[in-house]
């Protein structure tokens, strides 16, 4: 066992040759892992600030997109409505007391489905 205030002996010059290529072969490789590391942390950093799921979608504002009519049957008060991508549900009060949901499809304005609630 040496102690530490000995010096140490010199490696012979084939022993140092490996050694160099051993460190040199460490620090590539620390290199690679940390960049595949910083990937990884990058890619949860976009995903937690991105929006989850859904594909974007244009968001029209007022006189910016297509424009167009809604037919109603005559009489009939909107209730609530809701909107998603290229529909929309109105939840309408005709005469009488009826109550129906209709989606129409907004790329043509026309009626795509008609459902009766009943109570």
């Amino acid at each position: 066992m040496q102690q530490e205030d000995e010096p140490r002996e010199a490696l012979d010059p084939a022993a140092e040759r490996v050694r160099r290529k051993l460190v040199r072969f460490m620090g590539i490789n620390l290199a690679i892992l940390f960049a595949a590391v910083m990937a990884v942390v990058l890619a949860f950093v976009y995903k937690s600030v991105s929006p989850a799921g859904q594909p974007e979608q244009a968001i029209l504002l007022p006189g910016d997109g297509p424009t167009g009519t809604l037919h109603v049957p005559q009489g009939a008060r909107i209730v609530s409505q809701a909107l998603d991508g290229t529909r929309v549900s109105l939840h309408l009060q005709l005469a009488g007391g009826r109550e129906e949901i209709h989606v129409y499809d907004l790329r043509n304005g026309q009626l795509a489905a008609r459902y009766a609630i009943s109570r």
